[in-house]
This record gives C-alpha cells, structure tokens and sequence, in this order.
C-alpha cells in the first residue's frame, strides 16, 4: 500500500498561509520507484507525471491549470521531448491537491498566475520526462541483455540498434515501472527540440469546440441542489437580518442560509429558482463605516500622497533631487489608473459536497493547493478527509489564483445540508462587484534634461494600492510592497531598461477598503503607462524622436533594446508613415520577458481612434510553442486594449458602480486590430513568462500614437473618461 502521512487541519492552513496559498511542507517529487504506482485504471506509472497504457497512451498529469493560456498543451510538450514519445498519443489529467499531499507533495506547486505555468516548472517536468524515458530503456535493455547505451528511444518506441528489436512503449511500461529512477538525468539542448519548440495544435482546442470540456459552470451530480448567494454590497460590511419566511414557499426553494457573517444564499433545486427567491427576499445589511467613502475622496487622497512626508523607496541611484534643481529644462506630468475588474466570462462557482467525515469539491481554481486549504479550513475536516477536483477555467486573469471566497462559501452551504452535492454559481452582478479588483494608483514624474537634451534626472513617485499587504502580507520587506515597482525596479524579473545617472522610484501606499488583487499583468500595465508615456513626454521637450531618444538610455539593457529594435524596424520607424496614420511606441520588461510594442493608428474627428494594427515583440528566453505566444500576444493586447479604453471600477457609498458588462464594457472584434507577433528568444535565464507581459506596451503605445496624431496628451485611463473612443 502506499504511504499517506497524517496531517492535522491546523498544520496545513498554517503551512499555507506561510506559502502565500501553496504549501509550506517540504518540496519532494519522488520519480516512481521500485514498487509500481498504478493509475484509476490499472496502468502502471513511471513517474508522478507520467502513466503509460498499454496501447501506448501516454496520460501527463499536470498540477498547473488551464484557462485558455495554453500552458497544459507547452508543459506536455516538454515532457514529450524528453520522454521522446509519440504526440499523437499524449493526453493529460489534473491531479488532486489531496493526492499530492498524501504523496509528500508530488506534483509540487499547483499555483498558475504570474505567467508562471512554464517558466517556473519547466525544468522538474522536463526531468519527469527525461527519467521516465531512462527507465523504460533501461527495461527495454534488461529483457534484451544488452547495454542501455546500444538502445534509443522514440516516437514511443525503443530500438536496439545492434539487432534491430523494437518494443514499444505500452509493452515495456510495466518493467520499467519495476525500475528505481535514476539519480540524475541529462535534459537535451533546446536547439535539439522536435516537439518543444514547435508549433503544435494545442490538445484542449477539440473539447472545447465540441462541447465535451467541462467547466466549472457545467458541473452536474446526481442530486445536486443550487444555490445563489448575496453579500453585502460594502466591502467591510456584515449581515444584519433576513426574512426566510417571505420566500419559503416559493418554487424549488429547498433552504436559506447564512454564509459567514456578510452573505446569505438560497438553496433550489434549480439555479435560476434560487436566484428569483434570492432577489424577493429581504435582507438587512449592516454596512459600516465604508458605506461613506466616494470615488472622489479615493482620488483626492491618491493626489495628496504626491507630497506626503513618507513613501517607501524601490529604486534609487545618484541624487535625483538635487539633479533636477540643477537641470536645464524640468519636465513633471501626472497620470492615473483606476480599479479594474477581472470580468471573467464565467462566473465564479464551486460544487462541495461534504458529509462529518469527508469533504470534496469541484471547481475552476488557479490553485488547486490554496482551494484545498479553503476547503479544510471551511470544512473543519483534516487533510486526510478532504480533497479539491480541478475543472477547466472560464477565465482567471487572477481572481481565481490568491482568492477562493467562493470555494469557502460553498463548503459552508454544504456543512448545513451534509450528504447533498450543492452547487454555489454567482450572478454576474456578485462577481463583478464583490471581485479583488486592479490597484488604483496615481503616479507623478518629475524629469531633469541638460543642455543637449540628455535625460540626467528621472523622479517617479507612485501612489496607491498595495496588492501584497492585502493578499502576501509575509511578503512585504520591511513595509514596502516590492511588487509595487514592476517595470522601475532595479534589476529581477519586471527591470527598468533605462540607464539615468540620477534616479528615484517611490511608493506612498494608500490603501482603501476595496481589496486589490491580481489582475492580468498586475502592475506593469499602469507602470509601463507612467514611463512608457512620461518618456515620450521627455523626448518631445528634448527635441528628440521618440525612438532615438531611448536608445540612448539603454545600451546596458541589449535585451530591453532588442524587442524595441524588433518592433521599430518592422514598423519602418524613421520612414514616413502612410498618410492620416501615426505612430507610438513603448517597451517594458514582465514576468522574466522583455517586450514592445508599434502601434499605427488614424484619429476621426479628434477623438475616434481607429488603431491599424500593432507589432508586438517579446524576448521570453525560450519559446515553448511560438504559434501559442503569437496568440498569446494577440490575446493580450485585447485585454490591455479594452482597459486603455473601457475599464474602471468606480466607488459610490462604499460599492462598487458598475455590475455588468452594461457598464464594464470590452472592445469588440470590429475594433481589434491587425497584430504582427514577433516571437525572439534569446536564451539565457530566467524562462520568461508569455500570457500577460505584452499587455502593458499595447496602451503607452496607443497614447503616444495618439499624441502623435492630435498634441494632446492623456495622462488618466479609461480613454472614455476623456470622450475618446474605438473609431
């Protein structure tokens, strides 16, 4: 039988929240071994990841989760080099949180944000491969009497190449399975790829078109109930009172709950019978005092921390007040950035069913190991009793990462109905304005040119939100969010690609009642906004173009220059542009990516913006599956695109304005325009993220563009705020 160690309910919340919603317990992956591990149907495992049937199906267990990114179809591809088996015959599956708990966290981090599903798990999935394809040689070479170094493996199929016998891998999977892993294996050099590094079809695409995935919206079991759920509208506030007697006689309606101490659901036996009681029943809130706040003191309040005595220093080097005292010509602008929300097309919703001795649920999650420890954490039940079944995302963009509200709600409706499945959907109105929105900041930049136009001082100071004291606060360095400084930080995963003798980064942190979140891209989409604009700013006043103007700034940063090189040389910048369109540019760096984008743009009646199309490059380090990152980069700029244009979440007495898509409105597909995706790894560590880091150069791009269509300049999003919209 297999070992499952004891684990309490306490030691394993503690554990997580130490992680940030992963587990803190220790990180081991043990590769098979002597004794065979076998899958739900009897075929044996070679490793953690990897099972193989005897017809030669290859099933690759993944823990990181899909949401339309892709990130399943490029892991599986970098197990299959290694594994040197045939793609047509590869399939995958989620494990468990619970499973890999009891098997000393096997399948290791289950968290899936911050570009994070390739590039921070590439390398132990390509071991996964790489050890399994050792083992099956080395059976392979047991059964024939030979040395495994006269054997090679492909296409699932091992040939000894001395007398020419094969065996395939279903055949030999048994064997090797018997085999202990090797201690160490060789990975291959990317330049030797065949099926990482190509442009496969992704494996999920056939599902989705045919109706057979199921989502978390589409999950079923027999003798489910629904329920629909309503929380104080003011974040803060609690219930006060609900009048269960006015709807209990109503169609389907089977109870009414109280869930927590600021939510109240219904339970039908269908959704739609649980929602019309929901909206007649009476309900009391007691609101607090965050029922007073008004967008307009928010606002007041990020502007007046431009001048406040402390802020917490992210970057710095030379002096920058003093050089911008002593500097020929002083630029300063301002700009904003409003809450965004996440606006996933399907709602959020999770199905529990829980009993005294057991508790399971069934749900979209970005993290299967932070939903497991809501689960024991709602439930009550320990580690051992509890498990968490991951289902394909309609969307995540963050809000289904460091937040599982919804799953906790759940596992608490079904604690009062112990033995019924119960599925919690939320309206689109609860998702959109009880969500952990995009912080808002404001940022006021200061910069000092000299005599010949060079840029000898550059003062950014950020106002706003934090994202980590409200969801890592373990994670804050002595106060200060460093999360706070992507894109201005000075060296990592998100560094400025400007050298300036004289610089000073800075965050007064203001953080009010409505949570901040992770929101695809997080932080370098307003931070490339507040440099990637401010730097045309400067370029205009030093008499310079735009172009021209950074490259002198960046020859210690040749991979920041590369993709701003890429995108300039593709747009044929310095060559007139075709007449009545106008171009801007921008580059930043995200997630371990350096990225730019050209956007070509005509302006109607001064305030119509038709944007013709947009050159997006971007230096992942390695590219897994370029057709998968050319849509990557399309997809993000839809999202990037729709904020510059639409997106903001608004205060009035404490909630949140806008509650559908009525008010919080996306582009439409006559609006997109034609993207040219430049895809240039150039090697090197760390792996670059590919799914949000070009989001934050579409909108610079655009405003500067726009500039260069009409002298004026935009400093706050959305563009309709400003009466400018899609042409």
């Amino acid at each position: 039988m297999n070992f499952i160690p004891k684990m309490n309910r306490r030691s394993f919340i503690v554990g997580t929240a130490a992680a940030g919603g992963g587990l803190a317990i220790g990180f081991d992956l043990p590769l098979g071994g002597p004794q065979v591990i076998r899958a739900a149907d009897d075929s044996p495992e070679l490793t953690a990841w990897i099972v193989i049937r005897p017809d030669d199906t290859v099933v690759i267990r993944m823990a990181r989760s899909e949401m339309g990114q892709g990130t399943i179809t490029g892991l599986a591809q970098l197990v299959a080099e290694e594994l040197e088996c045939n793609w047509s015959k590869v399939t995958t599956e989620y494990p468990t949180p619970g499973q890999s708990v009891a098997r000393k966290r096997a399948w290791g981090d289950f968290s899936t944000g911050g570009s994070r599903g390739i590039r921070m798990s590439h390398e132990y999935v390509r071991k996964a491969g790489a050890t399994a394809r050792t083992m099956l040689v080395q059976a392979a070479a047991n059964q024939w009497k030979v040395q495994p170094a006269e054997c090679v493996a492909a296409n699932s199929v091992i040939t000894h190449t001395g007398s020419g016998r094969k065996v395939t891998y279903g055949k030999i999977a048994e064997a090797a399975a018997k085999l202990d892993p090797p201690k160490d294996v060789t990975l291959k050099d990317p330049k030797d790829w065949k099926i990482a590094g190509k442009r496969l079809k992704r494996l999920d695409t056939a599902a989705k078109t045919n109706g057979k995935m199921i989502y978390g919206a589409d999950f079923k079991m027999p003798g489910m109930l629904n329920a629909a759920i309503k929380q104080c509208p003011v974040f803060g506030g609690k219930l006060a009172s609900f009048d269960e007697a006015k709807i209990s006689g109503m169609k389907g309606v089977k109870r009414v709950v109280k869930v927590g101490d600021n939510a109240v659901a219904v339970v039908a036996d269908t959704w739609w019978h649980a929602k019309s009681a929901l909206d007649k029943l009476p309900i009391t809130w007691d609101e607090g005092p965050n029922a007073k706040v008004q967008q307009a003191a928010v606002n007041a309040r990020l502007k007046a921390g431009f001048d406040a005595e402390q802020a917490f220093v992210g970057n710095k080097n030379g002096d920058a007040k003093a050089a911008l005292a002593g500097a020929t010509k002083k630029v300063e602008a301002s700009y904003a950035y409003p809450w965004l929300n996440h606006a996933a097309m399907e709602p959020l919703n999770a199905t529990a069913l829980y009993t005294p001795d057991k508790c399971e649920v069934w749900c979209g999650t970005q993290n299967g190991e932070a939903a497991f420890a809501a689960t024991l954490a709602a439930s009550g039940l320990p580690a051992n009793n509890c498990d968490v079944h991951k289902l394909m995302l309609g969307g995540g963009f963050g809000r289904r990462g460091a937040f599982h509200d919804y799953v906790t709600q759940a596992v608490l409706i079904a604690k009062q109905m112990p033995g019924t499945p119960v599925k919690l959907l939320w309206s689109r109105e609860e998702d959109m304005q009880h969500g952990a929105y995009h912080p808002i900041t404001q940022c006021k930049l200061t910069g000092g040119l000299d005599a010949d136009g060079n840029l000898v001082a550059l003062h950014a100071r950020i106002s706003g939100q934090s994202i980590l004291t409200s969801v890592r606060p373990e994670a804050l360095v002595n106060g200060m969010d460093p999360a706070t400084f992507q894109g201005f930080a000075a060296t990592g995963e998100a560094a400025i690609g400007y050298s300036v003798p004289n610089l000073l980064v800075e965050h007064a942190m203001y953080n009010p009642h409505v949570p901040p979140g992770f929101w695809r891209g997080v932080n370098v989409n307003q931070n490339a906004i507040y440099l990637e604009c401010f730097m045309d700013e400067l370029a205009f006043e030093a008499k310079q173009d735009p172009l021209e103007f950074r490259r002198k700034l960046m020859s210690k940063h040749p991979k920041h220059l590369g993709v701003l090189n890429a995108v300039a040389e593709k747009a044929g910048w310095g060559k007139p542009a075709p007449q009545g369109i106008f171009r801007g540019i921008a580059q930043h760096m995200g997630y371990g990516s350096y990225v730019a984008a050209v956007a070509e743009i005509s302006v109607i009646d001064g305030n119509k913006i038709k944007i013709h199309r947009i050159i997006g490059a971007t230096d992942p380090g390695f590219a897994v599956n370029p057709a998968q990152i050319e849509r990557q980069i399309a997809g993000s700029f839809v999202y990037g695109l729709s904020a510059l244009f639409h997106g903001e979440c608004t205060v009035k007495d404490g909630r949140i304005v806008q509650d559908n898509f009525d008010s919080y409105n996306s582009m439409r597909i006559s609006e997109m325009p034609k993207v040219e995706a430049i895809v240039m790894p150039t090697g090197g560590t760390p792996w670059g993220g590919v799914g949000e880091p070009t989001i934050c150069v579409a909108a610079p791009a655009v405003l500067n563009a726009y500039f260069a269509a009409t002298g004026k300049r935009v400093r706050s999003v959305p563009l309709k705020n400003e009466k400018i919209y899609f042409a």
